[in-house]
């Protein structure tokens, strides 16, 4: 192994960590882990539930839906 190999290895290195560190700075600065507990207790509701917001719009479009 040469000295120029282990430049541009060394190089493509510090290329990595910074954009690995870039992705890592933009996810924190863009709130992506704010609601970490939200998520896990979601997945526990049921889904029928008409107090979900989701549903509840579900619901009422079915209910506006003219039918033959």
């Amino acid at each position: 192994m040469n000295l120029t190999s282990l430049v541009l290895q060394l190089g493509l290195t510090f290329v990595f960590i910074g954009f690995a560190a870039a992705g890592i700075l933009w996810a924190i600065r863009s709130g992506q882990y704010d609601d970490l507990e939200g998520p896990a207790q979601r997945i526990l509701m049921d889904d029928d539930d008409p107090m979900i917001p989701f549903n509840h719009l579900k619901s009422g479009a079915n209910q506006n839906r003219i039918t033959k």
